[in-house]
């Protein structure tokens, strides 16, 4: 695409393609550029940065385009696939030298862990490259805020990777609901079976060498520093609070989706969470966190009341609703999402998948309303990465938007992580009131305190239980506004 690094004028292009018209049929990317659009027929050149496991699969779906350069920290891990899949790809470790050095890059994919895809985005953007992200599209709310302006700044095409976002599931649920299927919508229910790694872990003290495929101190990144383990890398990151969100960030984006398009969510109003022990290092192994939406504009065919969400992780599940036979599913085994109206109910799998009235028997004489969202050819397979590089083609003043750009997913994604904090806050013990355009909690006084578990031992002693809990106490607010908004290790760019 490279319109960033074209000169060439109008006239003169202009010029030169009606003298050969006859002879040209694909232009090159930097003349189609020239006049702010690209050929339909040409390709991207498409760089992936954390390229060793869903960013490997992201870029298989990508393979229409050019892979131009791969960008990770473990070469062993990226080695497996990616490399010996695009053996002609530059390699990088540094995607800032990677930027630095390699200049015919028109978009990029970055599928890193949580904490470290910010910066690169953001880099990305200023650049002129279009952004496909994987989700959670932040680690944090201040960081998803500033990824929603940036986008719209420089008028890049972008997509967060929660890919049930493009399926069938989802677009009925909002049709439905926006129809008066099930009248207004006033509670929701929704849950997963995650998480499937590792949670409620404590910092090891054991030390190990460094693999040498494997650069650490770009792992670590924004983050404070910290000795490596094998239990924070390959995959294993999503549990600990500097590197990941937890179950709730990592599924949430996917299973809360439907919620948020159809019920036409931005900013909650306050949050509350309760959860088995949580520490200042790693996720609990189960949660359940309460937000609180206020009333939104009606719809033409339905009304847009207050609206209570509830969220559950680590096995726990709502109470069984009693239109549901004995036997039968609730969901699907990633988890699943129950919209309660005044006129009834509708089921949805992960991803909104295979959405369903209760009971179930509805559907039999059910006349679903008319499609009007534009649905995503292959949504299955690769339609979610195809639609992102469809719009990074279209000219940026009259692009249709993928479906879950950063427009769309940033608010969707502060959400979420904002529900990760009322996680790690709840020792507060109240509900916290949240004023989402300032990116604040207001009811947290400057006196107030938490405290963190740092360490939970626990054996039997000549048959004797022995507990040996250890705490740390800490600034409720100072924490609460690190956690909105980190602040970097030093030699990292501050947002």
């Amino acid at each position: 695409m490279g319109n960033h690094h074209s000169n060439i004028s109008r006239r003169h292009f202009l010029g030169t393609t009606a003298l050969a018209a006859t002879a040209v049929t694909i232009l090159p990317s930097k003349v189609i550029a020239g006049l702010g659009h690209k050929a339909p027929s040409d390709k991207l050149n498409i760089a992936g940065i954390g390229v060793g496991g869903m960013g490997f699969n992201n870029l298989s779906n990508m393979d229409t385009e050019n892979i131009v350069a791969l960008c990770d920290v473990d070469s062993k891990y990226a080695g497996r696939n990616a490399f010996r899949k695009w053996p002609l790809a530059q390699k990088y470790q540094d995607y800032r030298e990677m930027f630095a050095k390699q200049k015919d890059i028109d978009a990029v994919m970055i599928a890193t862990p949580d904490h470290s895809h910010a910066l690169p985005a953001l880099m990305a953007m200023k650049s002129g490259y279009h952004v496909y992200l994987q989700k959670p599209l932040t680690h944090s709310v201040f960081e998803s805020r500033i990824m929603t302006e940036t986008a719209k700044r420089y008028g890049v095409a972008t997509q967060m990777g929660n890919q049930g976002n493009s399926g069938e599931g989802i677009r009925k649920v909002c049709e439905w609901i926006w129809a008066g299927t099930i009248g207004e919508v006033t509670s929701v229910d929704a849950w997963t079976n995650r998480p499937i790694w590792p949670q409620g872990l404590e910092r090891p003290t054991d030390k190990m060498r460094i693999p040498n495929t494997l650069n650490w101190d770009l792992f670590i990144g924004p983050a404070k520093f910290r000795p490596y383990h094998e239990v924070y890398t390959p995959w294993n990151w999503r549990g600990w609070w500097d590197f990941g969100t937890g179950a709730l960030g990592d599924m949430a984006c996917h299973i809360l989706d439907p919620v948020f398009k159809a019920l036409m969510l931005q900013y909650p109003t306050a949050v509350e969470a309760s959860s088995t022990t949580v520490n200042n290092e790693s996720a609990p192994n189960a949660e359940k966190v309460t937000y609180w939406f206020p009333r939104r504009d009606n719809l033409s065919k339905v009304g847009m009341p207050e609206v209570k969400i509830t969220w559950y992780d680590g096995g726990m599940l709502p109470e069984r609703p009693a239109e549901l036979k004995d036997g039968e599913q609730m969901g699907d085994w990633n988890g699943g999402v129950i919209f309660y109206g005044t006129k009834g109910k509708i089921m949805c799998g992960c991803y909104g998948a295979n959405p369903t009235l209760l009971p179930t028997s509805e559907m039999t004489h059910f006349n679903e309303p008319e499609k009007i969202i534009r649905r995503i050819q292959n949504a299955d397979t690769n339609g979610h990465e195809q639609d992102w590089i469809r719009a990074a083609k279209e000219n940026k003043d009259n692009r249709v938007e993928a479906s879950s750009y950063f427009g769309y997913s940033g608010p969707l994604n502060e959400m979420v992580v904002m529900g990760v904090l009322a996680v790690r806050l709840q020792d507060l013990r109240k509900r916290l009131i949240w004023d989402g355009k300032n990116m604040q909690f207001t009811n947290i006084g400057q006196s107030e305190n938490i405290r963190v578990v740092t360490s939970n031992k626990f054996e039997v002693v000549n048959g004797d239980p022995k507990f040996d809990t250890k705490y740390d106490t800490i600034p409720a607010l100072a924490s609460a506004e690190e956690w909105i908004r980190h602040n970097y290790r030093d030699g990292w760019e501050q947002i």
